[in-house]
């Protein structure tokens, strides 16, 4: 009997990763990624919108919550994944979260510059 669990572990630990699990967790990055990139067109589009540049609470709050979700879904699934053994799936989709989020910091950076300095000059008493 002892030898019949040693077999089964052999053979499980054998298997290649869990393609379900991989894909699962793609989904769970992309949808953070997409929560996240919400999340960046929120504060955009609320800083535009207000008098003083500046978010309201409320917005605020709806910020923050988005990209708390995204990070706690992204750390789920990279951990499904490195307990999986899939290191293939989790440096790869690692590496593409981080390029698009570091895409939508450069345009967020970029829209706040863009407005700041469209908005300095113009302003009385500057």
């Amino acid at each position: 009997m002892h030898a019949l669990v040693l077999m089964a572990a052999d053979a499980a630990a054998s298997d290649g990763p869990n393609l379900w699990g991989a894909l699962g967790c793609a989904v769970a990055f992309s949808a953070s990624l997409l929560a996240t990139l919400d999340a960046f067109a929120d504060l955009i589009l609320a800083r535009g919108g207000s008098p003083a540049g500046r978010l309201t609470p409320g917005i605020g709050m709806k910020f923050a919550s988005k990209l708390i979700a995204a990070a706690i879904a992204v750390v789920s699934a990279a951990i499904v994944l490195v307990l999986d053994g899939n290191w293939f799936a989790f440096t790869t989709l690692s590496i593409a979260f981080v390029v698009v989020v570091g895409i939508g910091v450069v345009v967020m950076l970029r829209q706040t510059k863009a407005t700041t300095a469209a908005s300095g000059p113009g302003e009385p008493g500057g």
